[in-house]
């Protein structure tokens, strides 16, 4: 794993990138409210697409700075136009650095990461292979929704009624192919025994199967 810094602008990002032998595809890691590259949940599977022959970049969205400032106003995280031009900035960084720019690159979303992920692939049409969201609010991705290209995974808790709904009127906005999965008995976290387990083997499937076949020069 290398300690990678990310030009954003007049912001410099602190990301960790693992690169595994024979990867044909990059996942870059969108997490969620308040949340950071240090998110436990977000390493798990991380690890997990690891093991199954993906590289991964978990990295922050805010600086430093920005993260005291969201911490007491927690204006940031929802602030969908600005975490989706990091990711911009971030993808773009990728498709630059001569061990990264020709894999295939997907995204992994984590609830209000899930929005702006699906916003920067709009923006980003011909460049992301594939998208996954985990509990995440693609509602939040507002008139983006239609624009993006990537076949996108939205994983949902089956006990997360609020966000099921957002995720299927999300759906109805899409025009790529997209799946929801539902995993029985989870909650918005999925914190419960071998929840998030299947999370991570539901995000390997598709990301091997959407972004290894597009290596090559973006």
């Amino acid at each position: 794993m290398d300690e990678v810094h990310i030009p954003a602008d007049r912001a410099m990002l602190h990301g960790n990138l693992t690169l595994v032998d024979q990867a044909a595809a990059l996942v870059l890691f969108v997490h969620g409210s308040g949340s950071s590259r240090h998110s436990p949940r977000n390493q798990f599977v991380a690890r997990t697409l690891n093991n199954a022959g993906l590289a991964t970049l978990l990295f922050d969205l805010l600086t430093p700075e920005e993260e005291l400032v969201d911490s007491r106003t927690a204006e940031l995280r929802f602030d969908i136009g600005l975490l989706a031009e990091r990711l911009v900035h971030a993808t773009n960084w990728v498709m630059q650095q001569p061990q990264t720019r020709d894999f295939g690159i997907g995204y992994f979303g984590s609830s209000t990461g899930g929005g702006a992920a699906l916003v920067a692939a709009a923006q980003l049409p011909d460049d992301i292979d594939a998208i996954v969201s985990r509990g995440g609010r693609p509602d939040l991705a507002g008139d983006a929704l239609p624009k993006v290209k990537a076949p996108t995974l939205l994983i949902i808790g089956g006990e997360d009624d609020v966000v099921i709904e957002l995720n299927e009127k999300a759906r109805a906005q899409m025009r790529c192919e997209v799946k929801i999965d539902i995993v029985p008995g989870a909650t918005h976290l999925f914190e419960e025994p071998g929840a998030l387990e299947r999370v991570a083997d539901l995000a390997s499937d598709w990301f091997l199967l959407h972004t290894v076949g597009s290596a090559g020069p973006h």
